[in-house]
């Protein structure tokens, strides 16, 4: 990890540096590289924001899936028949339950920045409990939704 140069401190004048830890911007001035993820130590929060945009690239997907059901159903009962027979297969409730995992962990946490929107649970360790809270509890949803459907008879291998 780098430090800052200090004042009057010849040996660590910036224009000067040989390790690549300093840029030069367009207007000339120099300004230190920002760390990147190997500097950086691995925490919750972290790790929650990187499953957020995960999970709304997922649901991304699965409206594309959304939208062939529409179109399945659109072009009739034998259409509708072979989506519903791939979408029915072990591999497609696979794909179903990884989307309801996306969503409820998409919507938990949306809800932990709601919280942080109203400026609460902001300190460091409120910020990983609620992150800690919305990794969880996305996943125990997604998985007492499922459990619900397969007791229901709804749905089964």
């Amino acid at each position: 990890m780098s430090t800052s140069p200090l004042p009057g401190d010849a040996s660590n004048d910036p224009t000067d540096d040989q390790t690549g830890r300093f840029v030069v911007q367009p207007n000339g001035r120099v300004r230190p590289l920002s760390p990147h993820l190997q500097v950086w130590r691995w925490h919750v929060t972290m790790f929650a924001s990187i499953l957020n945009r995960m999970t709304g690239g997922a649901l991304s997907v699965g409206a594309g899936l959304v939208f062939l059901w529409l179109l399945a159903l659109a072009f009739g009962p034998d259409a509708y028949a072979t989506f519903t027979d791939w979408m029915g297969s072990p591999l497609g409730l696979f794909v179903w339950f990884g989307l309801t995992v996306a969503l409820c962990l998409h919507l938990a946490g949306g809800v932990r920045h709601l919280i942080w929107d109203a400026a609460v649970g902001l300190s460091p360790k409120t910020a990983d409990a609620l992150s800690w809270a919305s990794i969880i509890g996305g996943v125990l949803i997604a998985v007492a939704f499922w459990a619900l459907l397969f007791a229901s008879g709804r749905i089964a291998l």
